[in-house]
């Protein structure tokens, strides 16, 4: 998504970047961890896919990516520009954030009459701290509250380039996790995500979410009051070298 091609999102426990081609050798280092490729239901890929990979992240209308970082040494201000290879660098990497955006097959027909004109859009959110030495710090709760707080705030422009300029509303955001992956679970419950079902899926799978129908405000709101909340996230410049 172009969205946030110029775009950091910094708090006090985080920044999130948009993904750039300084970050696909990492990155393509870490996913060759079958651990990581098994949490993330992904594949292998070579570094010249990974780096198409890359380029699809920041172009396709359906994606929305951050990778995340330990925050800046200064302290962040509405006017701090993030200086990539810098307060991104290798060394400052622990994970990424994503957003895939799809139309609602599912949307019955009493949904749909409450707007004839509009695609029902859902969101499905990705999270990943890629090193161990940064689990149980924070760090994945951080980004999560940042993310879902730059969404709310800013769907009006993600779903217009998303739908090409037509009219859409964000139905809701969901998780699917693994079920034995308990603390991931627990993440996304304490920030108000709920299951759709008491028993996993045929893939093993719990699926979480937070309905919107198009009130962000409320759901921002609500998300206000989750665990961990300290403020919305400086949404800052991030300029090119």
């Amino acid at each position: 998504m172009l969205l946030n091609e110029h775009t950091a999102l910094v708090t006090s426990q985080i920044l999130l970047c948009p993904y750039s081609e300084h970050h696909v050798p990492t990155y393509h280092e870490w996913m060759k961890d079958e651990e990581l490729q098994a949490l993330t239901a992904s594949e292998p890929l070579s570094l010249p896919e990974e780096y198409d990979m890359q380029r699809s992240w920041r172009q396709d209308p359906d994606k929305l990516t951050f990778i995340a970082c330990l925050p800046p040494t200064s302290p962040a201000t509405a006017s701090t520009t993030i200086t990539p290879k810098q307060d991104d660098a290798p060394s400052r990497m622990i994970g990424d954030i994503n957003l895939f955006l799809f139309d609602d097959d599912e949307d019955d027909e009493e949904e749909s009459s409450t707007s004839t004109t509009s695609k029902q859009i859902i969101g499905e959110i990705e999270l990943m701290i890629a090193l161990k030495s940064h689990h149980r710090k924070g760090h994945g709760r951080a980004s999560l509250l940042a993310f879902l707080s730059y969404i709310l705030t800013n769907s009006g422009a993600i779903l217009s380039e998303y739908t090409q300029g037509t009219s859409g509303i964000l139905n809701f955001l969901r998780v699917k996790i693994n079920k034995d992956n308990v603390k991931s679970i627990a993440l996304f419950e304490s920030v108000g995500f709920e299951r759709t079902s008491a028993e996993a899926n045929y893939f093993g799978e719990v699926e979480l979410r937070i309905q919107v129908k198009g009130e962000e405000e409320v759901a921002l709101k609500e998300l206000e009051g989750a665990k961990g909340w300290n403020g919305r996230p400086f949404v800052i410049g991030y300029g090119e070298v």
